[in-house]
Order: C-alpha cells, then sequence, then structure tokens
C-alpha cells in the first residue's frame, strides 16, 4: 500500500502578480508525497490551484481527503491511478501532483530520469524561457526591469488588458527596443473588433518585435477567432480555449499554436498528449506555466523537448523559493538532477 500525504506551501511573491484577471502578492500551492509503508522511492508533486478553473487550496484538500478515503493508496500502477483519477475527477491541479508525484516514484524504482520514462529526451542542459513583466502602470516599468534584471532573458512576456495595452507596450518598446515579446491578454478582449481596433495601435509602436500573441479573447469567442486567423500578422496562440475536450481540428482554424500547461492539462499523459495533437495539426507547441516552485518547473521541464517556445518563470516570482530544483543563468534553465529530491 502506498502512503500519500498532502501539505500546504505559502509562497510570498517578489512583487505583485497581476494579469487580466486578478492580482496577488501572495499563492498557497501544496506540496504532494508518495511513498511506500517502507518509507523507499518517494515521489514529489506539486499543485498550483488557478481562480480560473475554480480551484482554491482549501477545495484541493479536501478533494485529497476524499480521494484518500475512496482508496487512493490502493494504486500500484499508473493504470491503476489513471482509472482511479478518470472515477473520481479531482480538479486538474491536483490531479498533476498526484499524477507527477507517482510518475516520479516510478521512474526512481525503475532507475530511469524522468523524461527518459516518460519516452521523451531529456531537456536541454539549458532551456531558453520567457519572462513576464505583470501588469503595471506605464511609469513603474523602468525600474522593474532594472532592479530585477530582466533584459537577460531572450523573451519578455507582457502581461495586458485591454485599456493599459497600448501605453504599457510602448513604454515596453522605448526601453528594450527590438527585444521579443511574448504578448498575453488573458481573454482581456471582449471580440474581433475590439482586439483589431488595439492591435493597430499597438503594431504601429516604433520597436516592437512580437513572437505571439497568447489568448486575447474569451474562449468562448470561436467565431472571432476564426474571423482573426492569419490577420494580425503574428502567430496567435491558445491557452484557456484548449481543455480536455478541445477539438484541434477547430484549435487549428482560430490558432496558429497552444501553450500546454501540466497543471492545467491536469498530467503528464494529458499534457504530452495535447503537445502531440497540436503538433500534428501543424500548430506551434508553447511549454507554460502557473506561479510555482522550482518542483512544478522542473517537472515541466521533462516535456520540453517537445516544445517550440518555454514560459517557465513561475518560480522566478516566488520569493525565498523553496526547493532549488532549478537553476536560471541569463534567462536560461537549468534542471537540476535525474528526479526531484526534496528535503522537507
Amino acid at each position: 500500500m502506498l502512503t500519500w500525504s498532502l501539505v500546504p506551501l505559502a509562497l510570498p511573491l517578489r512583487y505583485t502578480w497581476k494579469i487580466a484577471r486578478n492580482a496577488s502578492t501572495f499563492k498557497t500551492n501544496l506540496l504532494l508525497k508518495v511513498q511506500d509503508q517502507a518509507g523507499q522511492a518517494i515521489g514529489w508533486g506539486e499543485a498550483a490551484p488557478n481562480v480560473r478553473y475554480g480551484e482554491t487550496p482549501e477545495g484541493l484538500q479536501e478533494e485529497f481527503a476524499q480521494l484518500h478515503m475512496a482508496g487512493l493508496g490502493q494504486c500500484h500502477t499508473l493504470e491503476e491511478l489513471t482509472s482511479f483519477l478518470a472515477a473520481h475527477s479531482p480538479a486538474h491541479a491536483l490531479r498533476f501532483a498526484l499524477e507527477s508525484a507517482f510518475v516520479h516514484r516510478a521512474a526512481v524504482l525503475a532507475g530511469q530520469p524522468v523524461a527518459q520514462w516518460l519516452g521523451l529526451s531529456p531537456p536541454a542542459p539549458a532551456v531558453p524561457t520567457a519572462v513576464t513583466l505583470p501588469i503595471m502602470e506605464p511609469g513603474a516599468v523602468a525600474e522593474f526591469l532594472r532592479v530585477q534584471g530582466y533584459e537577460r532573458f531572450p523573451m519578455l512576456k507582457v502581461k495586458v488588458n485591454r485599456d493599459g495595452a497600448v501605453d504599457l507596450l510602448r513604454e515596453v518598446t522605448r526601453l528594450l527596443p527590438n527585444h521579443l515579446l511574448i504578448i498575453d491578454g488573458n481573454e482581456a478582449w471582449t471580440d474581433a473588433d475590439s482586439l483589431r481596433h488595439s492591435w493597430e495601435q499597438i503594431q504601429r509602436l516604433p520597436g516592437l518585435r512580437v513572437r505571439l500573441l497568447e489568448q486575447p479573447l474569451p474562449a468562448a469567442c470561436a467565431d472571432d477567432y476564426r474571423a482573426l486567423k492569419g490577420q494580425l500578422d503574428c502567430p496567435v496562440f491558445a491557452d484557456e480555449s484548449v481543455t480536455d475536450e478541445a477539438d484541434f481540428t477547430e484549435i487549428a482554424r482560430q490558432f496558429d499554436g497552444v501553450n500546454m500547461k501540466l497543471m492545467k492539462a491536469g498530467g503528464y499523459l494529458n499534457g504530452l498528449r495535447i503537445l502531440r495533437e497540436t503538433r500534428a495539426h501543424g500548430l506551434q507547441t508553447m511549454l507554460g506555466c502557473m506561479v510555482e516552485t522550482s518542483l512544478g518547473i522542473w517537472s515541466a521541464l521533462q516535456v520540453s523537448s517537445l516544445t517550440d517556445v518555454c514560459d517557465l518563470d513561475g518560480f522566478l516570482v516566488v520569493q525565498n523559493e523553496p526547493f532549488k530544483l532549478v537553476g536560471e543563468e541569463q534567462g536560461h534553465l537549468l534542471p537540476y538532477g535525474a528526479w526531484p529530491t526534496i528535503t522537507p
């Protein structure tokens, strides 16, 4: 029988994390541990609840208790765990924590690095990542960039809302002309016409160099996305539009790429399915994250060989990040170890 435990992780942030939906200075994630009764071959996983999907730390803890009562400890193979989770449908963030911890333990028992156990090429020794500028007043950008030193990253991801996007991007391009940008709207615009109006102004900004535009409209705006396809002179990537039930033929009619987040996918297996479906439909792949510790980021790096763009800076937002499983040098991530090793 396997023993599972779950504890909250209190994570003060280095600065206010503001996106189009909300703002926070503090996150509570969950650390999950699985081991056998002898305490051998431990696996670790992390859950980062996302309010966009109705997930809360308290709700995930309640779900975990229910899963424990329902027989979680009786699952001894990945197939058994997969069937068990399909029957009980926990929140995706919790599901990822459970599955990833199980996979990490299984890789230890097999004596294989996690990527190899998953049938993938290992992550590169240094993986370039974007880093995120949260929504802020344009006058605060220069000091923020100076303090954080974010010009060292190959791409800057700029979180925007509809009303302030042009002014914020104008200041970013003034300070970092021709720096490659990801623009992330988090569903801030309401329809194709409102986005076109803003985009015409954004495109006229001197020094603008856009790698991609991420989920500018709500996921429900499928008709608007189809109307915009190929009209904005930059790739448009799906994030919130990609669900478990997504039709990738339809996704390809709306978007040029997909941002896959393991926390949102609910596990390695579904995340890999999404990445492979994305590639099979001729779309670009992006690997994203929530605000996570280096445990979640280390986990994401195990599938990074299948992605064109990585946006895995969530652990850099955390003040005094606790696990140190990933390093960062000049905008490149350095994954440490074949398995995540944590000393509580």
